[in-house]
């Protein structure tokens, strides 16, 4: 989309994807730049990284935009003792290059982190929670989820509309816990990137498997609907910890559901993150575009079908 390498596309990507440090410090267990990984240092996710200079990519990013190929720009920010000052530098040279809406994904320390990003010209701060549940960040991630969870609760109410983060299905917890942790992020106001686990190849959790399809569906379409207003979880019936009912008949969802949109990628306004979480060969978790009628209409049946309605 830059213009920087060749490569056959089969969906764009609309957000510019940019990873800013070298080995992470921190060592989540899913993740490929974690302190233990033995994955390539290029890799994040299923994505590689390929180094280019930074004044040259801040032109193609721009020229993009002004295109209108690429709608935003995103920095993924690994940890590391200059991460936040590298980041602050970055945000400011991109924004200075671009009139862009830029989001950083980063594990800010200080309600003062994210405001001076925010003033260094991003959108966004995207501080990733990831795990559902306190003992699933024990094990994923280490490291205290209700500090982070508080930091979330202050950004948001310090910068309104301005807080992101991450949602990862698959870590170990159930539908009923990331739902109802989903659904408290909502009422915050922070925007939710939801995820599946991809096992990654040299990562500690490279032996796992991602979560069942058929799960992620209904978690997505559960996200969808809390976020569009339709429904509330308290609605809802779980069984030991599966979805089985969202309060609303099968005719009501099927209405609800039509367009598709509750199976993209969900997160900030023009991020698809194309094949970030699947292969190419399918299935597609996320996807990163329209789905055509009739996607959207077997999408649904399936979903349906795994519900006590």
């Amino acid at each position: 989309m830059l213009g920087l390498q060749p490569a056959a596309l089969d969906a764009a990507p609309t957000t510019a994807y940019l990873m800013l440090g070298e080995r992470c410090v921190a060592d989540c267990a899913f993740c490929a730049q974690a302190r233990s990984s033995q994955a390539q240092a290029d890799q994040l996710s299923r994505v590689a990284w390929p180094p280019y200079d930074a004044d040259l990519v801040a032109q193609a990013i721009a020229d993009a935009y002004a295109r209108g190929q690429i709608l935003r720009a995103c920095f993924q920010v690994t940890q590391g003792p200059e991460s936040q000052a590298v980041a602050q530098q970055a945000v400011a040279a991109l924004s200075e290059a671009a009139a862009l809406p830029i989001c950083v994904s980063i594990a800010a320390h200080s309600i003062e982190e994210i405001g001076a990003l925010l003033a260094a010209g991003a959108q966004r701060v995207t501080i990733a929670l990831d795990a559902a549940t306190p003992q699933v960040y024990a094990e994923a991630k280490g490291g205290s989820w209700e500090h982070t969870w508080g930091l979330l609760r202050a950004g948001a109410g310090r910068f309104p509309g301005r807080i992101g983060t991450h949602l990862i299905a698959g870590l170990g917890e159930t539908e009923e816990e990331l739902l109802y942790t989903a659904q408290a992020l909502h009422r915050l106001g922070i925007t939710i990137g939801l995820f599946a686990l991809t096992p990654v190849r040299g990562a500690r959790l490279a032996g796992a498997q991602p979560p069942p399809l058929a799960s992620y569906r209904r978690i997505q379409a559960g996200l969808w609907l809390l976020r569009e207003g339709l429904t509330v979880i308290e609605e809802w019936r779980f069984v030991g910890g599966r979805l089985v009912d969202y309060g609303a008949t099968r005719e009501a969802l099927a209405a609800w559901l039509a367009g598709g949109d509750a199976f993209r990628t969900a997160g900030c306004t023009d991020c698809n993150r194309p094949y970030y979480n699947e292969r190419p060969s399918g299935p597609l978790y996320n996807y990163p575009r329209a789905l055509t009628p009739a996607e959207a209409g077997a999408e649904i049946a399936a979903l349906l079908a795994t519900l006590a309605l």
